[in-house]
């Protein structure tokens, strides 16, 4: 494995542990300030989320793309961008990074370490709620991305934001968050059991938002070629 390839690995790794440890960190946190009052508890939750993938984008965006998605990367597959055998590599190192970062939090808030998580998220407004929610952050990221490429970050950000809000299941939007979330019995998790509808969900929204743009942003590209061949 060549080293820049190692790199970008671990830019993966890293930023879904980062994304984790907020993730379950401030749900722990959020729950027991906010008294019982879940509302208060989700919108701490809401803002560390939100504030965090900016930060991590900016950091881990230049070295990686910053995916810390299986869903993001996926897309880039289908857009012929990232080869398959280098995608499989980042899905691995997106798990692997997401469930170090949901242990780093259970040890920072001295909760058992492995735990399987109770908490029922399942049915069919919920699995809607994510493939909106996994739609969304993919039309937000291909067409920043075409657009406005410098506020990725910004825009990942508060759609993750707003997303918890607007969702039923509040917005997971990514396989390799919904898999560490489902060992943690905290405020953020999701029973095992619950967690493959969820990733369905979530697979089957960034594979339709990518067959959409690809179709709504074409004739942008055909109108830039056509322009570039008349100033030629």
């Amino acid at each position: 494995m060549n080293q820049d390839l190692s790199r970008r690995l671990a830019a993966e790794a890293l930023g879904t542990a980062f994304l984790l440890a907020v993730v379950v960190g401030s749900g722990i946190m959020g729950e027991s300030l906010a008294g019982g009052n879940t509302a208060i508890a989700l919108l701490g939750n809401t803002i560390a989320t939100g504030a965090i993938l900016v930060v991590l984008i900016l950091i881990f965006g230049p070295l990686s793309g910053a995916h810390f998605n299986p869903a993001v990367t996926l897309s880039f597959v289908m857009q012929g961008t990232l080869e398959k055998r280098i995608a499989l590599l980042y899905v691995a190192a997106q798990i692997a990074g997401g469930l170090a970062g949901m242990l780093i939090a259970h040890a920072m808030f001295e909760e058992p370490l492995f735990q399987a998580s109770e908490k029922l998220r399942t049915g069919p407004a919920q699995w809607l709620a994510e493939f909106v929610a996994t739609f969304g952050l993919l039309a937000t990221i291909l067409g920043c991305v075409r657009f406005r490429p410098d506020a990725v970050a910004y825009a990942v950000g508060l759609y993750i934001t707003a997303g918890y809000w607007f969702t039923a299941s509040t917005s997971f939007a990514n396989p390799a968050v919904t898999i560490a979330r489902s060992f943690t019995d905290t405020f953020s998790g999701i029973r095992p059991l619950d967690a493959p509808g969820f990733i369905i969900a979530q697979l089957l929204g960034a594979v339709a938002a990518t067959l959409v743009f690809a179709w709504l942003l074409a004739p942008k590209a055909a109108e830039s070629s056509a322009s570039e061949q008349a100033a030629e």
